[in-house]
C-alpha cells in the first residue's frame, strides 16, 4: 500500500466579506476557525482547492 502524503492546513484570514464560493471551499477543507490546522491528504483535489484560497490559509509543517 502506498503511503500518502500528507498537508497540514492553517487558516490565517477571515473569510468575511469572501465570496460565497470561497467560503464552502474552507468549510469543504474542514476549517471552522481562524488558526484552526486540519491535516489532509495532498491529493490533487485538495491541492487546488488550497490553490483557490491560497490568500486565506498557508500550509504548515
Amino acid at each position: 500500500m502506498a503511503k500518502t502524503k500528507k498537508i497540514r492546513i492553517k487558516q490565517v484570514n477571515s473569510g468575511i466579506d469572501c465570496p460565497e464560493k470561497q467560503i464552502r471551499i474552507l468549510r469543504a477543507l474542514g476549517i471552522r476557525k481562524l488558526h484552526q490546522v486540519v491535516e489532509k491528504d495532498a491529493t490533487p483535489e485538495i491541492l487546488g482547492m488550497v490553490d483557490k484560497v491560497k490568500h486565506l490559509v498557508e500550509v504548515v509543517n
